[in-house]
């Protein structure tokens, strides 16, 4: 093993940017305790890390090391830990953990933790995750799983506290005093009517600092969102970014509480589409991990990567149809790259631009022509400004006033273009239900490549020859 601390001076200090970064000589402690079997040594280390940092350490070292790291650790291995990991190596651990290991791991995670991780599982994994767990537990668990993938009710988590719409501050209180087990982590009491359907939210700072006789519906939050159980997770997390909310009861189609989702799953929810729009944007698949193996990046990777070869011999064959035109002024083979090269950095601006407004439901029918009008607007005076400068960039480096006419209508034409393609494509691509942060990107770049060459080959062919 490479000796890491050796590499890193004793004086290094993190960097305000790094704050909430593995420290490197941690790290390189932690694996040779582990290459030493020093368990006693490797247990005072990581004591002190929290289950999501220790997940990051797990993520970040080879497969062989995690192994070594694994075993020499297992008894203390938390299910927080288990949540916190990059599914694509959740497995891989699992599989080195020891089955009692395990088994004590799930039984500690909440019940929406616990879903998440069955739904990246085989059956066969699946059951003997299910069979470590109490029976109430298991039930709750496979009725989240019963819900369609991607819906509140497997986002949900079923332990919640509520109390009937009548009581007062202190019979919630004693309430809370005398339940034998509450959830690790809530912020409301949610009140239910007789037919447990919730009514309102009371948060526990409201309910401590009120007089023990305050009937808690004198205390319940004005924003109240109901979250059905069957509604998309993206949409569950829209809301709770829309109106602020700390956690939201989750309802059947009877409206019956059966659950409540909290902050930390619906932002996690939100993180993961940025994340996944940013991958697609990129044409590198939406799994895409650093954990991932070169087979598997290469896999996800080539497919996009074809879609732009095939974008590529189209610009190319549009370049073909003006052979004679590029044969009589070589200048234009030399220029032509920048017009298409503009139009694509523009179009890719706009595009981002409305991708993300789609995500967060900004960019509507209600609004669109006039988002659309706009980046029109500034691919024109972006064009000028620029078509300005390579006008007399193409005078003073050819020599010829009319390349630099040919260069700069073109470079107009392309801008003006890459604000319309930019906006437009993703809008009608989520019209007809395609995503358009997956397909966007290979449509505006052969857009702007076309439109781009054409115009400036065309025109020097009308203007110059």
């Amino acid at each position: 093993m490479v000796e890491l601390e050796d590499q890193i001076a004793p004086e290094t200090e993190l960097d305000e940017d790094d704050v909430y970064i593995l420290d490197r000589r941690e790290v390189a402690a932690v694996l040779e305790a582990v290459e030493a079997g020093d368990r006693d040594q490797l247990l005072v280390l990581m004591e002190p890390m929290h289950a999501a940092d220790i997940a990051d350490l797990l993520e970040q070292i080879n497969p062989n090391e995690r192994e070594g790291l694994i075993r020499l650790y297992d008894k203390e291995f938390e299910g927080e830990i288990l949540s916190e990991l990059d599914e694509n190596i959740r497995e891989e651990v699992m599989a080195v953990l020891r089955p009692e290991t395990l088994a004590e791991a799930v039984r500690d995670m909440e019940s929406d933790d616990v879903v998440d991780l069955l739904e990246d599982l085989d059956e066969p994994q699946q059951e003997a995750i299910l069979e470590v767990l109490e029976d109430a537990d298991r039930v709750a668990v496979e009725q989240a799983l019963s819900y369609p993938e991607f819906s509140a009710g497997r986002l949900m988590q079923r332990e919640t506290v509520m109390a009937p719409e009548h009581w007062t501050v202190g019979d919630a209180i004693d309430y809370m005093r005398d339940a034998e087990e509450l959830p690790e982590q809530f912020y409301h009491v949610i009140l239910v009517d007789p037919r447990m359907r919730p009514v309102a939210n009371v948060t526990l700072g409201k309910i401590m600092g009120a007089p023990r006789t305050t009937p808690l519906k004198n205390l319940s939050e004005e924003m109240f969102q109901v979250i059905p159980v069957t509604q998309d997770e993206g949409d569950v997390a829209y809301a709770f970014n829309q109106y602020h909310l700390i956690s939201a009861p989750v309802v059947d189609e009877d409206d019956r509480l059966v659950g409540v989702i909290t902050i930390d799953d619906a932002m996690g929810v939100l993180d993961e589409e940025h994340e996944e729009d940013i991958l697609r944007l990129a044409g590198v698949g939406e799994e895409s991990s650093l954990s991932d193996r070169v087979m598997e990046t290469t896999r996800q990777r080539i497919p996009w990567l074809a879609v732009n070869l095939v974008t590529a011999i189209l610009a190319s064959l549009v370049i073909a149809q003006f052979e004679a035109t590029i044969a009589q002024y070589v200048a234009l083979a030399v220029l032509m790259p920048i017009v298409a090269s503009m139009g694509g950095n523009a179009g890719t601006q706009s595009l981002t631009v409305a991708v993300r407004a789609i995500a967060t439901k900004d960019l509507t029918s209600a609004n669109v022509w006039r988002v659309i009008r706009r980046e029109v607007l500034v691919g024109l005076v972006n064009g000028i400004v620029f078509a300005i400068i390579m006008g007399i960039v193409g005078v003073i480096w050819f020599g010829t006033p009319m390349l630099g006419v040919v260069i700069a209508a073109a470079m107009v034409i392309n801008l003006v273009v890459a604000g319309l393609a930019g906006t437009g494509i993703p809008v009608l691509l989520e019209k007809i239900g395609i995503d358009p942060a997956l397909a966007s990107g290979a449509f505006v770049t052969t857009v702007t490549d076309v439109v781009g060459f054409f115009a400036f080959l065309a025109l020097a062919g009308a203007v110059l020859l």
